[in-house]
């Protein structure tokens, strides 16, 4: 055979193979799934998107989408780095994982025989508190407790963690699903305690090297120094808007971490083969698989389901069924990024989702809409319904803005001077805040977050219209002060739901 003859050989079973590769997967992989993102990222007003699909241990679709912001025309690829959220605590479980294989600890350790001063309002919950608990959302606090109080602020890791014993527990020990950013900074700081190392070094080190993961980055304020990213964006008065990275590494352990497709489909492979890479065994299984213990129920309405008959939580990932299958994932979301991870062992198949904008619901979607191709479940555009409720939404959320702004714009008469106002507040919590006039509005600084500030214009009564200088934070929120006997004695203070579903009452010193 001449090597003429030989080489067009090979190429004709190149080709040959790609054939039989794209026959097999579905239709809306194969032929429509660029025109769908596409399309729909324009709808959802998404600057840039990137997916990894993994099947039978290989990658068959590794690709980004857009713009890495608004005002750039710098195209995303397959190795362009985002924020992933929540989807850092697979890595935080498995860690933790990795340490009782190999006889470090257990799970079912008290969480205080590793950090002595960790403890809850309740101290024979606190007590009795395990590092499962801690990574399974049912220590008893309301989701998301806290987080007003950590985000972004100058706090340590291990005075969030100090300070969730400050925190009031809404639920009995062990009875409700609570998500829990502080637990797993706890868990965090479990890795450094048993291991002698911090947790961004472990898990770099017996994670992320060996599934060769090179470019993903542990902490928030490394991915500003990174070439290849995508910026960070929220919707502002009904405009995508580049902001700023949110600098959350005191909570580095529940959703700190920067990937791209290229290196998640490593860890997607891995996933799915309990622990394999490249046909080592890499992670132990057993490690793997304690992760997917099921641990809490998480609930969710039945009557909508038509394809999940249950939630459940397992150590830093949720698992439900799919259409008779058991899925694993996780979502994801920081200031500016959303992500969605899933995968379905039973038919070897994995799916990541990375978007550069909190303000879509497309990066859930997208995975479903996927997953279900492959799953054999007829076609149905999720997004189209969705899309119509978050428009339906944002116009009454203005509707109620403009309503909102309108009064403050008339100027009513206060019960009492501006200055009355302003001075020292604290919070148990929180701790402490100061509230200046300036210009006929207050402003409130923030003793825990020095690069934030909320300006108070006064609406009706004794009550002011709040804007955070983060956009994250919340818009034209509403916070009633108390009077009592003609002098203010404090307030309510809330968020965006995005930070915070607890509001905080503070005290006038």
């Amino acid at each position: 055979m001449t090597t003429k003859l030989l080489k067009h050989l090979l190429i004709f079973c190149v080709l040959l193979i790609a054939q039989i590769s794209t026959a097999q997967q579905p239709a809306f992989i194969s032929d429509s799934l660029d025109t769908y993102i596409e399309r729909e990222m324009k709808d959802w007003r998404i600057p840039a998107l990137a997916v990894a699909i993994v099947k039978d241990g290989k990658i068959v679709h590794l690709k980004g989408y857009g713009t890495k912001s608004v005002d750039s025309d710098d195209a995303v690829d397959e190795n362009t780095l985002f924020m992933i959220g929540s989807n850092s605590k697979l890595f935080t479980a498995t860690a933790l994982a990795i340490l009782e294989q190999d006889k470090k600890l257990s799970l079912d350790d008290k969480a205080k025989k590793w950090l002595p001063y960790f403890n809850l309002k309740d101290n024979s919950t606190g007590s009795a508190v395990t590092i499962k608990d801690l990574l399974s959302h049912r220590i008893g606090f309301e989701s998301y407790k806290g987080d007003f109080t950590y985000w972004c602020s100058n706090l340590t890791r291990e005075e969030i963690v100090r300070k969730m014993a400050i925190a009031d527990l809404a639920y009995d020990f062990r009875t409700t699903w609570g998500y829990c950013n502080a637990a797993f900074v706890a868990s965090g700081e479990v890795v450094e305690a048993v291991s002698g190392e911090k947790w961004e070094t472990f898990v770099k080190k017996n994670i992320l090297s060996p599934l060769r993961m090179n470019s993903t980055l542990m902490l928030a304020r490394e991915i500003s120094d990174a070439k290849n990213i995508a910026f960070p964006h929220t919707d502002i008065d009904g405009k995508m808007t580049k902001i700023d990275f949110p600098m959350i590494d005191n909570m580095a352990p529940a959703g700190s971490m920067s990937s791209n497709v290229k290196d998640m489909a490593n860890w997607l492979i891995a996933q799915l083969q309990s622990g394999k890479f490249e046909g080592k065994q890499l992670i132990s299984k057993d490690a793997i698989l304690a992760t997917r213990q099921l641990q809490t129920v998480k609930q969710f309405d039945q009557e909508k389901e038509k394809y999940t008959h249950f939630y459940m939580y397992g150590l830093g990932l949720t698992v439900q069924d799919r259409d008779n299958r058991i899925e694993f994932g996780h979502t994801g979301g920081v200031d500016g990024f959303t992500s969605s991870v899933s995968f379905i062992p039973e038919e070897q198949l994995g799916v990541v989702v990375l978007t550069n904008t909190n303000s879509n619901s497309l990066f859930r979607i997208l995975n479903r809409q996927i997953v279900d191709a492959y799953l054999g479940i007829p076609y149905e555009n999720y997004s189209t319904k969705a899309l119509k409720t978050s428009r339906e939404n944002a116009a009454k959320k203005k509707a109620r803005i403009d309503s909102l702004r309108a009064v403050v714009a008339q100027r009513n008469k206060m019960d009492l001077p501006l200055e009355k106002f302003t001075g020292d507040y604290t919070h148990e919590l929180y701790g402490d805040i100061f509230i200046e006039a300036k210009k006929g509005d207050l402003i409130i600084h923030f003793s825990n977050h020095p690069n934030l500030t909320a300006k108070l214009q006064h609406l009706k009564d004794n009550t002011f219209l709040c804007d955070y200088s983060i956009p994250t934070y919340g818009s034209a929120l509403e916070f009633p002060f108390v009077i009592k006997d003609g002098k203010v004695t404090g307030f309510t203070l809330s968020a965006d739901h995005f930070v915070e579903i607890s509001t905080y009452d503070f005290t006038k010193k």
